[in-house]
């Protein structure tokens, strides 16, 4: 299933490491609306306010020997990413 009215345009999913676990998601979107592309109902009803004024989509990603705090609704995924931690509201199950 596609939602291509919700996601910036990409040509193709790149691949990114959560929790451990190597995930598809399509480049030149934010990690939150990547995310939202792996489980859409989760993400789509979860409460983030999508525009940085709140911290419910937090991520921690692999920097090094570091892990750095970001917003997802402000960080633009990039292939290779290791996000090591997310907020607590974060559900990835799958719909």
């Amino acid at each position: 299933m596609t939602y291509p009215d919700i996601f910036e345009p990409y040509d193709k999913l790149i691949e990114i490491e959560i929790l451990g676990e190597s995930r598809m998601v399509p480049e030149n979107n934010s990690l939150l609306r990547c995310f939202q592309f792996l489980a859409m109902e989760n993400i789509s009803y979860g409460e983030f306010c999508w525009n940085g004024e709140c911290l419910n989509c937090q991520v921690w990603v692999e920097q090094g020997e570091k892990e750095k705090a970001y917003m997802s609704c402000r960080t633009m995924v990039t292939e290779g990413m290791k996000i090591v931690r997310l907020a607590e509201g974060i559900d990835l199950t799958e719909d």
